[in-house]
């Protein structure tokens, strides 16, 4: 009876692990939103992380000086600061991302967005409930670049906590099993 109990509770911390919310400082540190020293760096600290339905992006920087805007893909590729879709100017900033597909953020100052500071990020679908055995694989596919046709591709590229997650699953199963005997 015991041991049901344990596995159950292991069960439920496994899936609280799969289903976390995680936040993403945007550009992979605090200070990231600014003028990078490479005008594609933003968009490929995106192309190496995985983000997920319900997950957060994060923003610091100088409100005085800087703000986030969301806009349409086209703004994105015209640095167009005119019409946003949303726009943040608090200095610290945390935009959900409540739908798959293609997100589109760039810097409110125009000259800055032009030296780089924006970025695409590529929301995965949600994740499905069917079982393993009728469900294909998904290969993952890179984010698009700023002058793609595509609007958005359905899978990201994943990350080393995807792979740490996955780790964390196998032992918690082998745990489980050891104590099922």
């Amino acid at each position: 009876m015991a041991s049901r109990i344990f596995f159950s509770l292991c069960l439920v911390l496994a899936f609280a692990l799969f289903t976390e919310a995680k936040d993403h400082p945007v550009g992979g540190t605090s200070d990231a939103w600014k003028v990078p020293s490479q005008p594609d760096s933003l968009n490929k600290w995106a192309e190496r992380s995985r983000f997920q339905v319900g997950d957060n992006l994060v923003w610091k920087y100088d409100s005085k000086k800087d703000s986030v805007l969301q806009v349409t893909r086209e703004a994105y590729l015209n640095c167009n600061t005119s019409s946003p879709i949303a726009e943040h100017k608090e200095g610290e900033t945390k935009v959900q991302l409540e739908k798959s597909g293609a997100y589109y953020f760039i810097s409110g100052t125009q000259a800055n967005c032009q030296k780089g500071e924006k970025v695409i990020v590529v929301v995965m679908g949600a994740r499905s409930r069917r079982s393993g055995a009728d469900s294909p694989a998904l290969a993952p596919s890179p984010s698009p670049s700023p002058n793609s046709e595509a609007e958005a591709p359905t899978v990201a590229r994943t990350n080393a906590a995807s792979g740490l997650k996955s780790g964390v699953m196998v032992v918690v199963g082998i745990l489980a099993g050891f104590l099922m005997m």
